[in-house]
């Protein structure tokens, strides 16, 4: 079995992150978004992976040299400008040759998904597609996903008003589709598969859905990214596990570092304090500096204090500075 992963967004609620690194790029742990993606796929089935590309390629590129991640063959499909979430799914099955069944995932999305247990599902029920669905607890945040008794999707409720939302299932990012899906997309131009492929597939009643309590999570905001590498520390995930203290990381002994993740070649300086927060490969933290709650992938100052601060690559703290709720450097400033 084949999957395409879309990994072509512009990463813009991460910034400055995402400044100069893809956001599936960006390290869960200390590997990276992508990996954990792939070889959770591998685990369910699939043997090779098209990157749907749009968004600087090079970067996956020269991550994977010996084109394999996860131990799961790559090849790359770089989109000539953005075609959006179906028209990207099109070129890529068309690009890898794809003439069978095949799974779609987001490549910013971490879940524990059985992707075997969702293809068994398809073909049980022999639609076109089947989504992945997921419950929340504040559907009207959501598109939610109503089902009938034998699992089709009988529609889609953009943002219901509170107290009104007839599901509270979500689309969650991951879908077993036909090649027929393939022909749905029109050629030429940007085509969401969320607002104009899968409503007319549930038209002709074509679409199905697989609810599971699974973990899942969307990495694309800063809270929510910090929180995937700390449920790593906290053991929720299924499968996957990590230290919090890199090999190369240079952590001094008179340094705090609590329920924090921090990555290889990262610099923690003495008397510091890092708490609840993710220090990125690379990244310096300077004597008697606070951070809290916090992904640091630049440096900070000594002395200073950050509390839910977003510190980019090429971001810098002042020594003395104290900061709360801040993105270094502003990506609205850039």
């Amino acid at each position: 079995m084949r999957a395409v992963v879309l990994v072509g967004g512009f990463g813009t609620r991460l910034r400055p992150l995402t400044n100069a690194v893809p956001k599936p790029m960006l390290p869960v742990g200390h590997r990276s978004i992508l990996e954990s993606v792939v070889e959770q796929l591998g685990r369910g089935g699939v043997t090779s992976v098209v990157l749907a590309l749009g968004f600087k390629p090079e970067p996956f590129i020269a991550a994977f040299p010996d084109g394999t991640c996860a131990g799961i063959p790559l090849t790359y499909a770089v989109e000539p400008e953005p075609l959006d979430t179906a028209g990207a799914i099109r070129f890529a099955a068309l690009a890898a040759g794809i003439d069978d069944t095949f799974v779609v995932v987001n490549g910013d999305v971490i879940c524990d998904i059985d992707v075997g247990a969702l293809a068994a599902f398809h073909r049980r029920h022999g639609g076109e597609g089947t989504l992945h669905l997921t419950a929340v607890e504040n559907p009207s945040a959501f598109g939610v996903v109503v089902l009938d008794d034998d699992g089709r999707v009988q529609r889609f409720v953009e943002k219901p008003p509170p107290g009104t939302e007839a599901s509270n299932l979500i689309n969650a990012g991951t879908y077993v589709l036909e090649p027929s899906v393939i022909h749905r997309i029109p050629d030429g131009r940007k085509v969401s598969v969320e607002r104009e492929v899968f409503p007319k597939m549930v038209e002709d009643r074509a679409l199905f859905g697989m609810p599971t309590d699974d973990y899942w999570l969307d990495t694309g905001q800063p809270a929510l990214y910090l929180q995937a590498n700390l449920d790593l520390l906290d053991g929720v995930r299924r499968h996957d596990r990590c230290e919090a203290i890199a090999p190369g990381a240079v952590v001094d002994a008179g340094a705090q570092v609590r329920h924090s993740i921090v990555g290889s070649g990262a610099q923690i300086g003495a008397g510091s304090r890092v708490d609840d927060s993710v220090v990125l490969p690379g990244a310096r933290i300077g004597e008697g500096a606070v951070v809290l709650r916090s992904a640091v992938a630049g440096s900070v100052g000594d002395g200073a204090s950050i509390v839910d601060t977003v510190v980019g690559a090429e971001g810098s703290v002042s020594p003395g500075a104290n900061l709360t709720g801040a993105r270094v450097p502003d990506p609205s400033a850039q």
